[in-house]
């Protein structure tokens, strides 16, 4: 009997697909969603997907999904063209799955009902989840922000970053490249991780192991009522949003950092260097250094 239970993925446009009453939500980079590795084989009636970009992170999503839906059950997986959308026919082949496609609105569409045998999927599980980085020393994960390198701006900052003192909090902190310098300071008496994507913070929970630290899977521009009266923050504030640049996404990480300073806090932030920080950090702060810029990057100190 097919479980009773539809599954999606992410935000799949309403006008490309039609979206499932009631279903449960399992992509990463929506706080509060279930976790899709730890649903049990066969125990969703269907599945909708916005598969992502990656082609690591899309192989372990369709996979994983594939694994959870019941023999029979219905999967729908879509992306835009240019984001690997031309390829989930293919990709979902090798799976095992026998493929109806479709195109709309610049994406494709791959249908299938999920087959009663799967072939490939260990395989696709194991290259797209959690690993040790052995010339990092980290745990990632396929699909996290900078995954498998240290990001220029967050190296640069690294370069600059000074020791830090009191409470503070990395925001966007990944896998917790900049915690794990931050931490080095004695004087730090409590850092706050936070990030919208729970493979970052599984990851920084694994990398750093402190009793100063505390985690939360969160989005930083939704109010975090407790976080208040900082003495510092630390950032490399992202600028894209599901691949677009949003050039409002970092200043409100901006703003939300200035928010959470005591007055005389700091905040230390690396930026690309296209991106227009000034004009919107001078309102919020009382002092706004430039540090360095170089090689596309920007590092500010600005204090409240």
């Amino acid at each position: 009997m097919i479980p009773n239970i539809a599954g999606i993925y992410g935000k799949p446009p309403a006008d490309v697909v039609d979206l499932p009453a009631g279903a449960v939500q399992f992509s990463p980079l929506m706080p509060g969603a279930s976790e899709l590795g730890s649903q049990a084989e066969g125990t969703l009636a269907s599945m909708t997907m916005l598969a992502p970009p990656g082609t690591l992170e899309r192989r372990y999503t369709l996979a994983q999904a594939l694994r959870a839906v019941a023999p029979g059950g219905s999967f729908v997986a879509l992306a835009p063209k240019d984001q690997g959308g031309t390829r989930l026919r293919k990709e979902m082949q090798a799976f095992g799955c026998t493929i109806e496609e479709a195109a709309r609105r610049h994406h494709r569409i791959a249908i299938c009902a999920r087959p009663d045998r799967l072939t490939g999927i260990d395989e696709a599980i194991t290259e797209g989840g959690p690993q040790l980085l052995s010339d990092l020393g980290l745990w990632s994960q396929p699909g996290v922000f900078s995954w498998d390198r240290i990001d220029p701006g967050s190296a640069l900052l690294l370069q600059h970053l000074p020791a830090q003192s009191g409470r503070g909090a990395d925001f966007g902190c990944g896998v917790g490249v900049l915690a794990r310098a931050v931490l080095t300071s004695p004087k730090v008496a409590q850092l706050t991780l936070i990030d919208i994507d729970r493979r970052a913070i599984q990851s920084a929970q694994r990398n750093l192991d402190d009793p100063r630290l505390s985690f939360r899977w969160t989005d930083v521009r939704e109010p975090n009522p407790d976080l208040t009266a900082l003495d510092f923050v630390v950032m490399n504030a992202p600028f894209h949003d599901a691949g677009t640049e949003d050039r409002g996404l970092a200043l409100n990480f901006v703003k939300r950092a200035a928010e959470s300073l005591r007055a005389g806090g700091v905040c230390w932030l690396t930026a690309n260097r296209h991106l227009p920080y000034e004009a919107a950090m001078k309102p919020l702060f009382k002092r706004v250094d430039l540090k360095i810029e170089t090689g596309g990057y920007k590092i500010y100190e600005a204090h409240t």
